[in-house]
Formats: C-alpha cells, structure tokens, sequence
C-alpha cells in the first residue's frame, strides 16, 4: 500500500530549515517547541532517515534532507495553492505595512515571501519612510500595520525591542576625525535632531554635508567618508560600520522599535504578519 507524506510535518520541517533552528520555527507556526520537534521526529522516523545535522551550532540539513526540501516546497505550494483556489476568498485582500527605510532589511523580504507563499491571494504594499511620516499616514488610516523607531511607543504602540543608536562612517574612514564634523542625514530623519544635540552639549562643532531627502545620496557621502551618520546598531547601509571610539563621539542612547495595529486589522492573515513582526524586530 502507498505510503503518504504528513503535510503538516512537511511544513515544521521548511519552517524549522528556513528559521534555522525550532524556537522560531515554533513561534513561526504558532506551535509548541516540542510539538515541532515531534512533528520532525515522526517525518524522520516515517523516512527512515535524518533530515538535520544536529552536532552544528545552527541546524543544517543532511543530503537527505536537502532532496527531501525541494519536493516540500512544492508540495506544500501546491497544497495551498488549491485550498486558496477551492475555498474561497477568505485571504484575499491587502494589508498595508509601513516600515522605516533603516530597518527594512534584513528582516522584511524574507516576511513578505512567506507571506505571499501561505497566502497568494493576499497582497501586501510596503510603504518605506521616516517613523514621523508613518505615523501620521497611519493616524489618516492609510497604513494598517506600521514599525517605528522612537524613543518610546505612544498610545497604541508595542515596543518590540530597545536598540543602541550608534555613530557610523565609511569603513576605514577617518571623517569623525576631521573638524568640523560633517553629517550625512535626510532632513525629516528621526535620529538628525538627536545627533545634533549629542554634539551639541559635547562642544563637538558640526555641519551639514547634505540637505534634501535623498536617503541614497546620503549613504554615499557617509560610505565615501565624507560625512558620518547615526543609525541603530545593526542596521548599517552598505559600505559602513560602526565607529568604534567611544571616548571621541557623545553616547547617543537608544530608541525602541514599536509595532503600531489599526483595529481593523484582524485574522488569521493579520495575526501571520504580526507574528512575523514580533519574531524579526522582538530582540
């Protein structure tokens, strides 16, 4: 008699691949850890083989696992795609996400292709812009979700996670140590004002090398160490980094990443997006 592959166990095993590991997997499928890894060992035990090499640091897969991954993914494509087809629109609409263009990568390509694989019906417009032109997009009802970057969330807001705003420049560059400082930031940038007065009160004189709302031209001047900029930490534009001298530039504190819901936004779709969210931005 035909053996039958487990959906359900499919799906764990893409998830956990693709998350790198069960916690978030877990988080990812709204499931217990411990119910991923039963639905792994079950997948295994019904295969006869591993899946994972479990010895490393970050799961990777086994050949065996990495041939089984190409027939799950398009088994699990094709699963959705016919239950989308077959059952109506229940997912079909859109959702209009707002995300400040500093903290767009690394984590919210990979949010959207999920997303439009689980739900090919749904369309997702990102709105990628400054925390201050997104809340008040928001506040007009033009954005459904929206991340922010501020010192601290307002009404309706959730704070995700706290992060160090930090002074960049070109790799190896040596503009912060050329007087008078000159700074590469948009004009409506949320960080601008926080920088200014960090210097400011330090007795650091400064200029602007920039005006304008070019986000590109800005990353240039910095990344061809003609100005220097701020920016949390971890999120830094190609061709920057860090500078790494914490007695010659002022501390410049944290701002909160916040995850602002319209309270219209509500289901199984809304609560995927959400949880999403929560996973890339909560720490």
């Amino acid at each position: 008699m035909p053996r039958n592959l487990d959906l359900t166990a499919l799906r764990a095993f893409v998830a956990v691949a693709d998350a790198g590991g069960v916690t978030r997997a877990a988080g990812l499928l709204n499931l217990t850890q411990s119910a991923v890894s039963m639905q792994l060992k079950r997948l295994e035990d019904s295969l006869g083989t591993g899946l994972f090499l479990r010895a490393a640091r970050k799961l990777s897969l086994t050949p065996e696992g990495e041939q089984l991954m190409g027939f799950a993914r398009k088994m699990l494509v094709l699963n959705d795609e016919a239950l989308t087809r077959l059952g109506g629109a229940a997912y079909e609409g859109e959702i209009r996400l707002g995300v400040p263009h500093d903290i767009v990568y690394p984590a919210i390509p990979g949010i959207l292709k999920r997303l439009a694989a689980q739900y090919p019906r749904l369309r997702v417009n990102l709105a990628s812009s400054f925390t201050i032109l997104l809340k008040e997009q928001f506040a007009r009802g033009e954005l459904d979700v929206i991340l922010t970057t501020e010192d601290r969330p307002g009404p309706g807001g959730e704070e995700l996670a706290r992060h160090d705003l930090v002074w960049i420049g070109a790799a190896e560059g040596s503009a912060w140590t050329r007087p008078p400082l000159r700074l590469g930031f948009k004009d409506t940038c949320i960080f601008r004002p926080t920088a200014q007065a960090a210097l400011d009160a330090a007795g650091i004189p400064w200029e602007m090398a920039i005006d304008g709302e070019s986000e590109q031209a800005v990353e240039a001047v910095v990344a061809a160490d003609l100005a220097i900029s701020a920016r949390l930490r971890g999120a830094f534009p190609a061709g920057t980094v860090e500078i790494a001298e914490p007695d010659a530039l002022p501390d410049l504190g944290g701002l909160s990443v916040c995850l602002y819901q319209a309270p219209t936004v509500k289901g199984e779709v809304a609560e995927a997006l959400l949880s999403e969210l929560r996973l890339a931005y909560g720490g």
